[in-house]
C-alpha cells in the first residue's frame, strides 16, 4: 500500500486551488500535445494534490477543444493515484436544484469528434467501462462535499453533449426520457481516458441551472452559469480540504489500478515502437512488468 495522490481537474469557474501547501507550478510535457495548463503541485496534509484547470486560465479553451488526453497523461506522469473532476452541470430533474452537488455514477456519451482513446496506434486495448466511476473515491468526495456544507445527491446519469451550444428544449426532453439526470460537456471522453490510464475516477458536479426542459423558463445563459460557479468554487475548495482530511493515511489498491490487464489485445511482440513510446506513462506499470498484460 502507498499514500494518496489526487489529481484534480477543475471545470468552469475553478481555475486555481487555494490552500495548497508547498504549491508550485510545473509544465508537464505530453506526447499527446499541450495540457490545458501547467500542473499545480502541492499537498493538503498527508495527501498530495496535482491540479489542472480544464479550460485553461481565463477560460480560453472550449469543451470541444480541451486536450483531454494530454491533461490525463500529464497527471499520470505526475504520479497521481486517483482522479477527481469538478464540473459545472445542468439539472434534468426538479429535485436536483441549482447550487447543489451531484456525484454521478453513469454516463451517456453524445460527444463527437473528440479523441476518445490513448490506444490504437500500434497497441490496441478495450477497457471495461460498465461501471465508469470508482465507488470508493465517489463516496469519499460526496462525504467531503457534505462535510463542507453542500447539499449532495449521490448517483445519477450524466449525459455529455458536444456543445459549445446548450441544448434545445427538444433535446433536453429527450435526455430526460433516456433517464439522464444531469447534463454537461466535459465528462466524456475524460471518463474513458481515466480508465485507460488506470486511474480511479469520480466527478463532483455543481448544478448551475435546469437546462431547457422547463417550458415556463428562459433557456440557459452562460453568464448565469458562471455566476453560480463562482459562488460554488469556494465550496469546491473546502470540499477538497475535507476530502484530504478524511482519506486514510494508506491507500488500499483498487481493481482499476490494473484495468489494462484484461484489456490489451495486441500481443506484446507486435507492439509498434512509436506507439509504445507515446504510451510510456499510460503503459508504465505494464512496461515495468507489474502485473500481467
Amino acid at each position: 500500500m502507498a499514500g494518496w495522490h489526487i489529481g484534480v481537474i477543475g471545470g468552469s469557474g475553478l481555475y486555481a486551488l487555494d490552500g495548497l501547501e508547498e504549491a508550485q507550478q510545473v509544465a508537464v510535457g505530453s506526447a499527446f500535445g499541450e495540457p490545458s495548463t501547467p500542473v499545480t503541485l502541492g499537498r493538503i496534509g498527508h495527501v498530495r494534490i496535482s491540479f489542472i484547470s480544464r479550460h485553461g486560465g481565463g477560460h480560453r479553451i472550449s469543451p470541444s477543444h480541451v486536450n483531454f488526453r494530454a491533461n490525463i497523461d500529464a497527471l499520470k506522469r505526475c504520479g497521481v493515484t486517483d482522479l477527481l473532476a469538478i464540473s459545472a452541470i445542468g439539472s434534468l430533474r426538479e429535485e436536483l436544484e441549482p447550487g447543489s452537488f451531484v456525484a454521478p455514477d453513469q454516463f451517456i456519451d453524445r460527444t463527437t469528434g473528440r479523441e476518445r482513446s490513448f490506444f490504437g496506434e500500434g497497441v490496441v486495448a478495450h477497457v471495461g467501462l460498465a461501471d465508469p466511476v470508482c465507488p470508493r473515491l465517489s463516496a469519499f468526495a460526496a462525504d467531503a462535499a457534505e462535510a463542507a456544507g453542500a447539499t449532495v445527491h449521490r448517483g445519477g446519469c450524466y449525459v455529455a453533449i458536444e456543445g459549445p451550444q446548450f441544448s434545445t428544449r427538444a433535446e433536453s426532453h429527450l435526455y430526460r426520457a433516456w433517464g439522464a439526470d444531469v447534463i454537461g460537456m466535459t465528462a466524456m471522453p475524460e471518463v474513458r481516458l481515466a480508465r485507460e490510464a488506470e486511474l480511479p475516477y469520480a466527478l463532483l458536479g455543481m448544478v448551475t441551472d435546469y437546462d431547457a426542459w422547463r417550458e415556463s423558463e428562459a433557456g440557459v445563459e452562460a453568464s448565469e452559469i458562471l455566476a453560480v460557479m463562482r459562488a460554488n468554487a469556494d465550496m469546491a475548495c473546502r470540499a477538497l480540504g475535507e476530502l484530504a482530511r478524511a482519506l486514510p493515511e494508506e491507500r488500499e489498491a483498487s481493481p482499476i489500478d490494473h484495468a489494462l490487464d484484461a484489456a490489451l489485445v495486441t500481443p506484446r511482440s507486435a507492439w509498434n515502437a512509436a506507439g509504445v513510446s507515446r504510451l510510456d506513462s499510460i503503459l508504465g506499470r505494464v512496461l515495468r512488468g507489474e502485473g500481467s498484460n
